[in-house]
């Protein structure tokens, strides 16, 4: 309870704070609109920054009851594509298997069942678990590997370790990776343009996809995440700022977004670098977005959201999803009701 009033307070304090917010009355005039409109509590519109001056078209943001549908719906998703999204294990194996470019899988473990180059270890404490990824690194001439769980989203579960500091790292997240199920995969060495605007973390490219009813595949929309303060995840959920793409220039457009409960801070450059986002041209985009189609295809579910990272070599899929809460691309398109394909999203979910 504490902590839900804390946020609750947090983001009244964003609100209140913004310097680009509409004036009082014309705020809750809009926000009893949108209620009226989408037939639910507000609070996208105050989560979304609908309140802001610069939006005009408020009620073409998505409701939380159109997520519902769109992500729920067994029309547009179906479980034997979707279970291959949501177990990154398999999501892994699968695209290995189609020569898909994927970061490299290593090794995973199942709890305290570890597998690595065919062979089964059992391990039950961080002294045994830091024994096993320095050989590992040892055997594979790798300096890092980033763990990841199996099944969850959003940042959570994604630790970096390193050779260099194993010990360490393993005091610090063995005890998770001995009782979740994880992947180890090689990292993705990103490419030097990219790492102009912030290298310490893989900075991925968020699209949407859509396959129509009459199987055409679309690219709805794509925008570029970006970690800060040295942290290694780029997800918005983890306080991470991201970016608008133009599909037609692949070049970032405009000012940074952030979720409310980090900040909600709206930034024309990097805090780190101070390298400006607009028209900042995004490598490999046009292989990405061929990548992205190509993709589709072996996993025709039909909406995913793909993050794709730029390596030196080019693009690469770290991950697809089929259970995309739509707050991110919805803020970042300027209200996906807008869309010219969102009408028949809905009408077939």
């Amino acid at each position: 309870m504490k902590t839900k009033l804390f946020l609750l307070h947090k983001r009244l304090l964003v609100i209140l704070q913004d310097d680009n917010r509409k004036g009082f009355f014309q705020i809750i005039k809009e926000a009893i609109i949108f209620w009226i409109a989408k037939k639910e509590f507000p609070y996208f519109y105050f989560g979304k920054f609908l309140y802001r001056k610069n939006v005009k078209n408020y009620t073409e943001y998505l409701s939380s009851k159109e997520v519902d549908k769109i992500t729920l719906s067994k029309n547009l998703h179906h479980f034997q594509y979707s279970s291959l999204l949501r177990n990154k294990l398999a999501f892994a194996f699968y695209m290995e298997k189609n020569a898909m470019p994927v970061p490299p899988l290593i090794s995973y473990n199942l709890g305290n069942t570890f597998f690595y180059e065919s062979q089964m270890y059992t391990i039950i404490d961080n002294e045994s678990l830091y024994d096993f990824f320095n050989t590992v690194f040892i055997n594979t001439g790798k300096k890092s590997l980033f763990i990841k769980s199996i099944t969850e989203m959003g940042g959570t579960g994604v630790y970096l370790i390193t050779q260099q500091n194993l010990k360490k790292e393993i005091d610090s997240c063995g005890a998770y990776i001995l009782a979740n199920d994880c992947i180890h995969q090689e990292v993705v060495i990103q490419n030097d343009v990219v790492n102009k605007i912030y290298k310490h973390s893989v900075n991925t490219i968020r699209f949407d996809t859509y396959i129509d009813k009459n199987a055409n595949i679309h690219i709805l929309s794509a925008f570029m995440r970006f970690g800060g303060g040295g942290n290694v995840i780029d997800n918005g959920s983890s306080g991470g700022l991201y970016v608008s793409v133009d599909l037609e220039k692949g070049t970032l457009i405009g000012k940074s977004h952030q979720l409310m409960k980090y900040g909600g801070r709206q930034l024309e450059a990097h805090p780190d670098t101070d390298v400006v986002f607009h028209n900042f041209e995004i490598p490999y985009f046009k292989e990405s977005c061929e990548l992205i189609k190509k993709a589709v295809a072996y996993i025709p579910d039909r909406i995913i959201g793909w993050d794709i990272a730029i390596s030196t070599n080019g693009p690469v899929i770290i991950e697809g999803n089929d259970n995309n809460s739509f707050i991110t691309p919805d803020i970042a398109y300027g209200g996906y009701l807008k869309h010219p394909m969102f009408k028949e999203i809905i009408e077939e979910a």
